[in-house]
């Protein structure tokens, strides 16, 4: 959605790069402070994740203030 190569998200959430790569092949989740520091990173950039309502949990990205 945002287009942010593992070294960006990595240096948005101050995070090590291996992380996010491990993180995505699925070879481990992140330490909870590595997790959070992510999804803030995301939430910072636009990203809302939505809560599961009978269809399941998502993303998506924030729609731009409308003026007015």
């Amino acid at each position: 959605m945002l287009g942010w190569s593992q070294a960006e998200l990595a240096a948005a959430a101050q995070v090590s790069r291996p992380t996010i790569v491990d993180f995505e092949r699925g070879v481990r989740v992140p330490h909870a402070g590595n997790l959070a520091s992510i999804v803030a990173a995301l939430e910072q950039a636009g990203i809302e994740f939505t809560p599961e309502n009978g269809g399941g949990a998502g993303v998506r990205l924030r729609k731009p203030p409308t003026s007015g």
